[in-house]
């Protein structure tokens, strides 16, 4: 089994260029790479020598994650750019972001908060359906610090290799605005209704 680099069909975006995707998306790529690679060098060494290679073996597993979560936290954020733009204001998540936060509008507020914090990492929100809610967490490595089983919803990447083609690290604001000018709300309305339909399964 392994796992393919995924391609994704952006319209024109406003405020990242060409370049800045082809060098994020090569990026992405090389965790796909690497997460394939680890699990080859894991069933060679086990083929080997299990038992000798043994501390090999288990430090590849570590590195697993950093790779795995890479490759899917990139999956989520170039999703959300492909298609027209839309969103309801009728929305499953309307309902749950306005209950929480008073208004779509305050909830993009929020998130914006939470991206404004100082550091790289990303910005993660996450829908919990158990109490009908919505979680927005700033995670610095995306192998650390997620909340496990809960779905997410939205992948906001604040690494500097997200913008640093098309803004510097001041202008990190500009970034984050460009990211919401291009985000297809339908993608992330449809994650929340499939969380919902998850948990009643």
């Amino acid at each position: 089994m392994t796992y393919s680099t995924k391609t994704f069909n952006f319209p024109a975006l406003t405020g990242l260029s060409e370049e800045q995707i082809k060098v994020h998306l090569g990026l992405y790529e090389g965790y796909v790479k690497h997460a394939n690679l680890i699990m080859e060098k894991i069933h060679a060494l086990k083929e080997a020598d299990a038992e000798g290679n043994a501390y090999l073996i288990a430090e590849l597993r570590r590195r697993f994650a950093f790779e795995f979560n890479g490759m899917r936290m990139h999956e989520y954020y170039f999703s959300q750019f492909e298609g027209e733009k839309g969103g309801s204001p009728s929305s499953a998540l309307a309902a749950v972001a306005t209950k929480k936060y008073g208004s779509g509008e305050n909830f993009i507020k929020h998130i914006k908060e939470v991206a404004g914090s100082r550091g790289i990492g990303w910005v993660v929100v996450y829908s919990d359906p158990s109490v009908e809610t919505l979680h927005t967490v700033f995670v610095n490595d995306h192998e650390l610090g997620q909340l496990a089983g809960l779905p997410v919803i939205l992948a906001l990447d604040l690494w500097e290799h997200a913008y640093m083609v098309d803004y510097v690290p001041a202008e990190k604001k500009n970034y984050i605005d460009a990211f919401f000018a291009n985000l297809n709300w339908s993608v992330i309305e449809k994650r929340f209704d499939d969380a919902l339909k998850a948990s009643a399964a």
